[in-house]
């Protein structure tokens, strides 16, 4: 039996990925985080909890995401707040699911952006 070095299987894995069509790369919340910050704590306020100094204006205020509570199913695979909803509502705002349109949508940002938003948006829930 032939052993197979650490650096060998790393190169392997890491080719393999490249070469993958249709490939997921994990996302960075921490560049979520910068495009949270410029795009969407306005409203939502820094820490997600719907307290930006924009979100206190409004009805009805913005979601808080520290619950980690979400309300819309926009996928209908009968879960709420799945990567898919968050990231539909992001891209066409909510008010094309029955939400609120103060919620406004987000079609300029890339795939990637918005897989970075969700999960810093997941990294708030307290």
């Amino acid at each position: 039996m032939k052993t197979v070095s650490l650096c060998n299987l790393a190169a392997a894995i890491a080719a393999a990925a490249l070469l993958a069509p249709g490939a997921v790369l994990a996302a960075d919340a921490a560049a979520g985080k910068t495009a949270f910050t410029t795009n969407c704590a306005s409203c939502h306020g820094d820490s997600g909890k719907g307290d930006g100094p924009v979100g206190a204006a409004l009805t009805p205020p913005p979601r808080d995401f520290s619950k980690g509570e979400f309300k819309f199913d926009t996928d209908g695979d009968g879960k709420t707040g799945t990567d898919a909803d968050l990231k539909n509502v992001i891209q066409k705002g909510g008010g094309a699911y029955g939400g609120s349109v103060l919620m406004a949508p987000w079609p300029t940002l890339s795939d990637a952006d918005i897989a970075n938003l969700i999960a810093h948006i997941r990294s708030l829930k307290q």
